[in-house]
């Protein structure tokens, strides 16, 4: 069965810079070469919103605009991983943040939603303030 295992949330001063990573397990095969991905955060009170999605068949990825020339997605499929890099961070990033693929394929630039998603990782919580 797969799961998903986020990591490397924490506590930041704005400005700053984290990488958070999925790995993923309990399939024989290459997760992130065959799956969609998407990256979401939730902040307390609010929905769970979409940070960026990312196809599976070119790598074409999506970014919500909040986060637009500041985060970056990128996959090492040989460590099963992808990963969130998060630059130039604000007190209006902090939230925790969730990884979630499918296999089904979708335009990741209209359905970058948390309904394209079957699987999800537990979340960590990244936190912006000085």
């Amino acid at each position: 069965q797969l799961q998903l295992v986020e990591s490397g949330g924490g506590l930041v001063q704005p400005g700053g810079s984290l990488r958070l990573s999925c790995a993923a397990s309990g399939l024989t095969f290459d997760v992130f070469e065959y799956y969609y991905i998407g990256w979401f955060r939730q902040a307390p009170g609010q929905e769970r919103e979409a940070v960026s999605c990312m196809s599976s068949s070119d790598s074409t990825t999506y970014y919500t605009d909040s986060v637009k020339g500041r985060f970056f997605v990128s996959r090492d499929n040989a460590k099963n991983t992808v990963y969130l890099q998060m630059n130039s961070l604000k007190p209006e990033d902090t939230a925790v943040y969730y990884c979630a693929v499918d296999w089904t394929p979708f335009n990741i630039h209209s359905s970058c939603v948390t309904t394209s998603f079957r699987d999800w990782g537990q979340g960590t919580q990244v936190t912006v303030s000085s």
